[in-house]
């Protein structure tokens, strides 16, 4: 089966837009962005304090037309020489979802493009083939605002789900965190630039489901840890240098938990680490994880937070011909990707 040439990535689960082209040289078998364009809606969202689904998908609806006209630009393509049309499907806001997926099939009706939906936890992770070569099986670790998931990947559609959390998520936890402390929106870069200047040993911050041996995950706990210190303490938030002891304190407790539950879901495997993920840019998690891990890899930070040439380099992973026009018209979004069990049998 002969792979794409070249490949439209469109991501819009959340807030971000982005629109990549890959050329996948065949050739030299290699895989080069060659346009890559994005676009934060971070400042606009600030003053709301975090996502707002209806105008996330109102800024993407505003902001995907000119990036994809952008991206044909720089890659000096036409639309017509695009072999594949790769677009986030699930999980996310369905609203999103849904404007970047019907940007995708309106190309493909016009060139009759084929798309490939592609599930963007797995492209976060596949993400790392971007700059290292990687063997399978490997043990992945997804932390961003919205997902804290271990996986067993023994190829590029075989992802099999360790453990996660059970409530928040990493990146959540970093934001609603920082939200208590009033650090603004988005907290969890604040926290890390703060946390470089303070004592992480001043004060303890309790770690969910240490005890148990699972690779299970929580964080509402510490999150509601930190908002019984405030209001016991209100007076230590307002002293700068004790608010920087405070967020690495915090930002320790986030970081324990992740890489204890990775010894975890590693102690009988001893397989390549590979993290990736928004937090996965998180300047204690990289220096604890390469400290304690000898075969550690981390995504590339601009790969790292939601993005097209993830999504891109994923569908050429994973072409098949049998998800192609005109079936691909029914294609619909999916906000969750359903259970434990059905990640370990279902493919996508």
């Amino acid at each position: 089966m002969k792979s794409p040439k070249y490949v439209l990535g469109i991501e819009t689960s959340c807030d971000d837009t982005s629109v990549a082209i890959l050329h996948n040289n065949l050739e030299h078998q290699k895989v080069e962005v060659i346009s890559h364009l994005y676009f934060s809606q971070e400042v606009l969202l600030r003053k709301w304090g975090g996502v707002v689904p209806e105008l996330a998908a109102r800024n993407h609806l505003l902001k995907l037309a000119p990036l994809i006209e952008s991206a044909f630009e720089e890659a000096k393509l036409k639309s017509s020489e695009i072999d594949l049309i790769a677009v986030t499907a699930l999980p996310g806001l369905l609203g999103p979802l849904l404007t970047g997926i019907n940007a995708a099939k309106t190309l493909s009706l016009l060139h009759h493009t084929p798309i490939l939906p592609v599930n963007h936890l797995f492209a976060h992770l596949e993400a790392i083939h971007l700059s290292d070569n990687i063997c399978y099986p490997y043990l992945g670790l997804l932390v961003s605002g919205g997902h804290s998931i271990y996986f067993l990947v023994s190829g590029p559609l075989e992802f099999k789900m360790l453990g996660s959390t059970i409530d928040d998520a990493a990146g959540e936890a970093f934001d609603k965190g920082g939200k208590l402390l009033g650090l603004g929106y988005p907290a969890g870069k604040i926290i890390d630039e703060l946390a470089a200047h303070g004592d992480e040993k001043r004060f303890s911050f309790p770690i969910g489901l240490k005890d148990r041996n699972t690779c299970d995950l929580s964080f509402s706990g510490l999150k509601t840890a930190l908002r019984v210190f405030i209001q016991d303490n209100p007076e230590l938030v307002q002293d700068p240098l004790t608010l920087n002891d405070i967020c690495a304190s915090y930002q320790a407790a986030v970081v324990k938990a992740l890489v204890s539950k990775l010894k975890i879901a590693n102690q009988n495997l001893n397989l390549p680490i590979v993290v990736g993920g928004g937090v996965a840019c998180n300047s204690k998690l990289r220096h604890e994880i390469k400290k304690q891990f000898r075969h550690a890899h981390f995504v590339e930070p601009r790969y790292c937070t939601d993005n097209a040439a993830m999504i891109a380099n994923y569908a050429i992973r994973t072409y098949t011909e049998q998800i192609a026009f005109p079936d691909c018209l029914m294609l619909d979004a999916q906000s969750r990707y359903l259970d434990k069990q059905s990640l370990q049998e279902k493919k996508i």
